[in-house]
């Protein structure tokens, strides 16, 4: 009995870089297993493409018949449009629901699209995962499909934004004309997460096995994670309004990293530094103060 609990213990060890490096490079897909009207929300189901063909799908939740401010919600990775479900991943997680903010922003006044990022939910594949270096055009399609409708002002449209939804709005608002105003929760320097992530999960080896995922990347002529720094792009934001937040107590992100961030950015906001005891715990800013989410976009779209 003894040996057999080794060595499923042993097996498990030597499985879980290899799930990691999957889930990294294709994701996983959960079904979005709740809807807005579990919340009382009118929506509606939508579809669009980004530029390159990718097939988007989401809600559309409109605020009403008039032409007025939306906010486009991106998720992070292995998520879905309506945030995280605890317990799917092989790591500690939480909960993370966009609900409650969906229903604070619908009830200032602002129409919400909540959507499935390609290679998540129910949304078309562009692999391999690139946390943001190429979801920004998931975000820029988000964008035109808001300013093409009739209930929407185009020149109050928003987007919030978790990690990889974080990195891939700050890349894709430098690329689709001005959006009036970002709430960007606990974007990352990819390499920097991935290093922190993997020493967490893997042990001290974790951090070398990262760096070889540049070389799976080039071999899939992909961008490499180790070129991401959100901070680039940031530079280009002209007058967007852009309030950055991290987790005080994030093992993967970092305070510093989000900072540098904040300061490239031509109009942020001092960082919002929110209490948290885990990466996941740092994301609960959405669910847990939705109010505030709220009062941010109702001030500057």
């Amino acid at each position: 009995m003894a040996a057999s609990s080794t060595r499923r213990g042993l097996g498990g060890r030597l499985l879980k870089p290899i799930v990691l490096t999957r889930l990294m490079l294709f994701s996983a897909r959960h079904v979005p297993d709740r809807t807005p009207r579990d919340v009382g929300l009118a929506y509606r189901d939508v579809e669009f493409a980004a530029a390159d063909g990718v097939r988007l799908r989401g809600w559309f939740l409109p605020a009403g018949p008039d032409a007025g401010p939306a906010v486009v919600v991106v998720h992070g990775w292995l998520w879905n449009r309506l945030g995280n479900v605890a317990g799917c991943v092989p790591f500690t997680d939480t909960d993370v629901d966009f609900l409650p903010a969906a229903r604070a922003l619908h009830d200032a006044g602002i129409s919400v699209l909540l959507m499935d990022l390609s290679n998540h939910g129910e949304s078309g594949s562009r692999l391999p995962v690139t946390f943001g270096l190429r979801e920004w055009q998931d975000v820029v399609a988000a964008v035109d499909f808001l300013r093409a409708r009739t209930d929407v002002d185009p020149d109050r449209v928003g987007a919030l934004g978790c990690s990889m939804g974080g990195n891939a709005v700050i890349y894709g608002a430098a690329e689709c004309g001005t959006i009036k105003a970002i709430l960007a929760v606990q974007p990352a320097v990819v390499s920097h997460f991935n290093s922190h992530f993997a020493r967490d999960e893997l042990g001290r080896p974790g951090p070398l096995m990262v760096r070889s995922m540049d070389l799976l990347y080039r071999v899939l002529r992909a961008p490499l994670p180790s070129q991401e720094d959100p901070a680039v792009p940031a530079a280009q934001l002209g007058d967007t309004v852009v309030r950055y937040v991290q987790g005080t107590g994030d093992p993967w992100g970092t305070m510093d990293d989000v900072r540098a961030m904040a300061a490239a950015t031509p109009n942020a906001l001092p960082v919002v530094e929110y209490e948290s005891s885990g990466r996941y715990e740092g994301y609960r800013y959405v669910t847990d103060q939705p109010d505030e989410v709220a009062a941010f976009f109702a001030e500057y779209l």
